[in-house]
């Protein structure tokens, strides 16, 4: 017959041991991949962004006239459109302490106003775009101004696309740790795009009329 097994039973903890399961199964800040991830993100699409700021720098020194066959744009709704951001750093700050915080009716509060102001600012773009005085096929120039403004719209609908599919989720469930992390996470991604906005306004706005 064969020998039963011995039951071996897992030697004793030491004290400095940690229990795995008493591990929190998310976390929030540099200790969550989700955040290396944005912040990677951010990097690459920092760089395109300052690859197309410095086309535009380019096309002016090949030109003597700046800007070449059009007006400066219109500043009236571009200057809307920052203040708008700016202001949407607010319920978005208070949304990113609520997630910290797993304050979920705050979070779901916070997440709407931020929605509303993503869609207000999008209108907005799009009055901005028929006041830019140059279409994106006139010259170099307007191809480089179309170019950051489509690239910096591109961002802010994907941020808002996403910031509706959480709040989607925070409202129907299952509501898990890691949603809070989603939520605190896409706050900070929000705070980049307000961040790239303000010399993408200062190169289209600013520029034509100081250089």
């Amino acid at each position: 017959m064969r020998a039963p097994e011995l039951a071996v039973d897992a030697p004793p903890m030491q004290s400095g041991d940690v229990d795995a399961k008493t591990l929190p199964s998310f976390v929030y800040g540099h200790r969550s991949t989700m955040w290396w991830g944005t912040v990677g993100v951010a990097a690459i699409e920092g760089t395109v962004f300052a690859l197309a700021i410095m086309v535009y720098f380019y096309v002016r020194t090949r030109v003597t006239v700046w800007p070449p066959e059009a007006p400066p744009p219109d500043m009236l709704w571009g200057t809307v459109n920052t203040v708008v951001l700016l202001l949407s750093l607010i319920p978005n700050h208070f949304t990113k302490k609520a997630a910290e915080r797993r304050d979920l009716h705050a979070v779901r509060v916070g997440m709407m106003i931020c929605i509303a102001f993503a869609f207000v600012f999008l209108f907005v773009r799009a009055l901005e775009l028929m006041m830019l005085n140059v279409r994106w096929d006139t010259n170099a120039y307007g191809s480089a101004v179309w170019f950051l403004l489509g690239l910096h719209t591109t961002h802010l609908l994907t941020d808002w696309f996403d910031t509706v599919v959480l709040a989607v989720l925070m409202f129907t469930g299952p509501i898990e740790g890691r949603r809070f992390v989603d939520a605190s996470e896409n706050a900070m991604y929000w705070n980049f795009v307000v961040a790239a906005w303000l010399p993408i306004y200062a190169v289209i706005y600013l520029a034509p009329r100081l250089l």
